[in-house]
């Protein structure tokens, strides 16, 4: 046996293993406080961004999912600490990747963050470390692209440290499933890296799935994320279609969820958004079009989603026309800018670019969203702030649309105010004179 390997498998059985992870956000924070609270471990938690290393420091979350009792408990217990110094990634004997993967403007991989991460790790990296890339990528990234730059380090994969691919399958406010009992896949860039990552994670997850290599392992999840999308696009076009026929999507779905084999139900929206869903099925796309071959069905399925927004604003501007209106000028409340039920998490969220289309048209748009207070300058637009939701907000505006549809709002309230409210979410199943569903 490899000696590096069994040292760390060693350490590992012995609850002596220093676990550091890079990048303190949705995935890595439930993650590091999971190696604390169930294992024991050390962990030293790194961030660029030195406000959320003094919130973390400071026993503070910044995490709607993640309760502040949990991180002041784990700071208490002096196994958890953060830093922004990148200088301390040679000290934790496994380093955890948890940075995010976007996409460029040409809606093609970013992997800016792998890379500077990767670049970083390479100069500290000492011989018996493991490394691990949680980010979700293509095929081929952890052992081609992410190895390469650790062995600039002058130290060898397999030989002298260990690389291996577990993507996180973090679904924040689930109330089910947690980091710690949603089974956790690995994939090593070969077999004794496999076998390490294996042993870290199962100490304080409930079950770990050795993938066979790591490009399986970068392979399923997205395979996962294209399964919602391709779904999400179906259901969307179905929304289309059924209305066309003068049926009600959201009453077909219900009598088809009723049988209890062959069939999954997934809702209708404005479009699907979060860091995986709108994002990741591109990166299969792209490394599709790199092997020569056409993934048609997410081509298909992107094109779709992302035209749900022209749909929703066709229809808030079709039932304005009704009622003597143009878009232009008018004044629209969003209700909901994240992108899911009761989440705090805007990122890619269907609002923005609802917002960032109805500017262009010439509406005055505000919004209401308790659990994000805040919608920094960006792709939608200039920076906005959550309006409270009061009767006078909602009898100001010529319409409402209600693009996420979070459990503390008062929508019997609204519909007694709102003059025209756009149901994107299926919350107004009865028909009603002042609602127009989208």
């Amino acid at each position: 046996m490899n000696a590096f390997k069994r040292t760390l498998l060693e350490q590992i059985g012995a609850g002596r293993c220093h676990v550091g992870i890079v990048g303190m956000g949705y995935v890595g924070v439930p993650l590091a406080l999971t190696f604390v609270e169930r294992a024991g471990l050390k962990v030293t938690g790194f961030d660029v961004d030195a406000a959320k290393v003094h919130a973390l420091e400071s026993g503070r979350s910044y995490l709607l999912h993640v309760g502040a009792e949990r991180i002041a408990r784990a700071r208490a217990s002096g196994l958890f600490t953060a830093t922004t110094d990148l200088d301390e990634l040679g000290r934790p004997d496994a380093l955890l990747i948890a940075v995010p993967t976007p996409l460029t403007a040409a809606r093609e991989p970013d992997l800016a963050h792998v890379v500077r991460t990767g670049e970083a790790i390479a100069k500290r990296l000492r011989p018996g470390q493991l490394v691990v890339l949680e980010s979700t990528t293509y095929p081929g990234t952890t052992d081609g692209l992410l190895r390469e730059l650790l062995e600039r380090s002058g130290l060898r994969s397999g030989r002298d440290f260990f690389l291996a691919f577990s993507p996180e399958r973090e679904d924040p406010g689930n109330r089910e499933f947690s980091t710690a009992t949603i089974p956790k896949v690995v994939g090593g860039v070969d077999s004794d890296s496999g076998e390490v990552a294996r042993a870290l994670y199962a100490r304080a997850l409930e079950r770990v799935v050795l993938a066979p290599t790591a490009r399986v392992a970068e392979a399923a999840k997205l395979t996962e994320n294209v399964f919602r999308a391709v779904n999400m696009a179906l259901v969307n076009e179905l929304k289309v279609v059924f209305e066309q026929m003068g049926i009600d999507v959201w009453d077909v779905l219900d009598a088809a969820a009723t049988k209890p084999f062959g069939f999954m139900r997934f809702d209708p929206g404005p479009g699907p958004g979060g860091h995986c869903i709108p994002i990741d099925p591109l990166y299969l796309a792209w490394k599709a079009r790199k092997s020569g071959v056409a993934a048609r069905f997410v081509e298909l399925a992107d094109e779709i989603n992302t035209g749900m927004t022209r749909y929703v604003v066709a229809k808030l501007e079709a039932a304005l026309h009704e009622r003597h209106q143009r878009l232009e000028g008018s004044r629209v409340l969003i209700l909901g800018v994240a992108y899911k039920r009761d989440s705090d998490d805007p990122r890619e969220s269907p609002a923005l670019a609802l917002i960032a289309s109805l500017l262009v048209r010439g509406a005055v748009v505000a919004y209401h969203d308790a659990r994000v207070p805040q919608l920094a300058a960006g792709s939608h637009g200039p920076a906005l702030a959550s309006q409270p939701l009061t009767d006078e907000l909602v009898q100001a505006h010529d319409a409402l649309l209600i693009c996420t549809d979070h459990g503390d709002v008062e929508y019997a309230r609204v519909l007694e105010r709102a003059r025209l409210i756009v149901d994107t979410r299926g919350v107004y199943r009865a028909p009603r004179a002042n609602v127009v569903k989208a």
